[in-house]
């Protein structure tokens, strides 16, 4: 590939926000010519998230060489946007104290992330050089899914005694380190007594005591809450900074917005992946080996799924010897069979993760779910029991006794897409209720179950009532 230009990478590339797959290899070319100066010139305006884009569609051996050449203030927070997949092979030959470096440019919570992606004798390395590392070992004990972990421990707090004018020099004091919202206010022991938006500070008189100011009425989470439960409270309060609080009612830290994005994204896309029968935590940057590892069970599931299907069907052969059509019907009832089910789990699992469906809503659920059932299933039996007539009128020489093949195939479907409605609703309810993620209720699950009974149901009532 011939080298390309300053000019012509600038002029295509487009505006500092537009990272396309052509400035990709563009910058691919220039690496690999060794060109750096001229990289860092191209991506010198680009936000570390478009960096983090750029490093993910390069080839590992380019993306290392970028990574390397970045900055310090830069690498560390592009380190703080990459997936811990990549991010840990991208770190993976780096020297710990350049590490130290970049970790050091983060805030507490992205540096214990990172750390927590290293291998455990790097990170043992790492940790004791860090200007935070008190605080990044407190951060490490908790899981990377709860309040704990997602919380950073740099904030501003205040005594209630204290005044507006105290207050607005402790906020300059921190204003370059902290994005500061407001002002939490602790008593001697640091438990949090209240907050004091950035807003009402500014507004106040500068001999104001903050017990005066104070919103006392506060919205708080345990340490170890869910990450889950952490966005859906920061989102139903349209909260942009949530206080984290010990046993004790203690100040740990905060967690604030752009931390919750990120876990309403990671959260939705693990669903999605589950629902498709991917492990979840699939990137798109993941090796070969991994992606093969992650996605194999559930198609081994799937394969189950579907022998047990086909040895249902091959307990009715005689049926099928005596009357082939009935084959032509085994795509409908599975298909529909799957079909019905996977929308009624989609939905179930859709509200359960925002909050709007409840476990205690088993029974009202289902009740619902059997109204859907019943009305789905007779229409689109309907639907099918007039096809099999119409095919029966125009051309009686394929179909014997139409108007019962119609009739026992419609009974059929209908069984079948009331029962796989109702299952498709009431696993992921009790997947939640036993503490199991319901995502992993749909795809190879639901689809290979009504796969299963649909097959039964059909032929046995086609042996029972259509031949007999």
């Amino acid at each position: 590939m011939p080298e390309p230009s300053l000019v012509e990478v600038t002029e295509r590339s487009g505006s500092p926000l537009d990272v396309s797959a052509e400035l990709a290899e563009n910058l691919e070319a220039l690496i690999e010519a060794g060109q750096q100066a001229m990289v860092l010139n191209l991506i010198a305006d680009l936000y570390p998230a478009d960096i983090e884009r750029i490093l993910s569609h390069l080839p590992l051996e380019e993306a290392k060489r970028l990574f390397e050449w970045l900055p310090a203030d830069v690498a560390g927070e592009v380190l703080a946007e990459l997936d811990s997949t990549f991010r840990a092979r991208l770190l993976r030959e780096v020297d710990p104290s350049r590490i130290t470096e970049l970790v050091d440019e983060l805030d507490t919570d992205d540096a214990a992330d990172v750390l927590a992606d290293l291998p455990e004798e790097v990170a043992r390395e790492v940790l004791p050089d860090l200007e935070d590392a008190d605080e990044i070992k407190q951060l490490l004990v908790y899981d990377e899914e709860t309040a704990g972990g997602l919380m950073d421990r740099e904030y501003v707090a205040a005594l209630p005694s204290w005044t507006v004018e105290q207050v607005t020099e402790e906020v300059r004091r921190h204003a370059e380190d902290v994005d500061i919202y407001g002002v939490f206010i602790v008593d001697e022991a640091h438990r949090l007594l209240g907050i004091v938006p950035l807003k009402r500070i500014l507004l106040s008189p500068p001999g104001t005591r903050m017990s005066e100011v104070m919103e006392t009425d506060l919205i708080t989470v345990p340490v170890e809450a869910d990450q889950e439960e952490v966005a859906r409270i920061m989102e139903r309060y349209d909260l942009v900074s949530l206080p984290v609080v010990d046993a004790e009612g203690r100040l740990m830290g905060r967690i604030t917005i752009d931390d919750v994005v990120d876990v309403l994204r990671e959260e939705a896309e693990e669903d999605i992946q589950r629902m498709s029968g991917v492990t979840g935590d699939e990137e798109p940057t993941d090796s070969v080996a991994r992606i093969v590892r992650g996605r194999l069970p559930w198609i081994l599931a799937g394969m189950v799924g579907s022998g047990v299907a086909a040895f249902v069907i091959g307990t009715f052969t005689g049926a099928l010897s005596a009357v082939p059509v009935l084959a032509s019907f085994i795509p409908i009832v599975m298909a529909t069979a799957g079909n019905a089910g996977i929308q009624s789990s989609a939905i179930a699992v859709q509200g359960l993760a925002s909050g709007d469906v409840w476990v205690s809503d088993i029974a009202r659920r289902l009740v619902k779910e059997l109204l859907v059932g019943l009305l789905n299933g007779f229409l689109a039996a309907l639907v099918l029991g007039l096809c099999i007539v119409l095919v029966g009128t125009f051309a009686p020489e394929k179909i014997a006794d139409a108007p019962r093949l119609a009739l026992t195939a419609g009974v059929a479907l209908m069984i079948v897409i009331v029962l796989a409605t109702i299952i498709g609703a009431a696993i992921p309810l009790l997947l939640e209720r036993l503490g199991v993620d319901p995502a992993i209720a749909t795809g190879p699950f639901i689809t290979g179950s009504n796969d299963i009974l649909g097959t039964l149901i059909f032929f046995w009532l086609a042996t029972h009532f259509y031949l007999s």
